[in-house]
């Protein structure tokens, strides 16, 4: 029984890992951080794998094709609406400050 939850806790510690392109075909790693449900849109906050910055980045998932893809916010108010949020969330979980 006991290792049955050793098992189960590794696994929640695993970290997800998405690969991004990006507009001159470089692909990147990033560790999702975090994810959110904000006015009926889904949205990650990721931090890069290599550790060369301490802030986060977010993107907005949509389904194009039946397949969902990440895209930047282009909307100003929708992106401080969803930063906002991802920064209350991640300051009780792992301690950001909002700077």
């Amino acid at each position: 029984m006991a290792e049955e939850k050793n098992i189960q806790a590794e696994e929640e510690l695993e970290a997800e890992i998405v690969t991004l392109t990006d507009e001159d075909g470089i692909e990147s790693d990033f560790e999702v951080i975090g994810s959110l449900e904000l006015d009926d849109n889904e949205y990650l906050a990721l931090v890069p794998v290599d550790g060369e910055e301490d802030e986060y980045i977010i993107l907005k998932i949509v389904v194009e094709n039946e397949e969902e893809v990440l895209v930047t916010i282009d909307d100003d108010e929708e992106f401080d609406r969803v930063a906002d949020a991802f920064d209350n969330e991640l300051e009780e979980v792992f301690g950001y400050d909002e700077e």
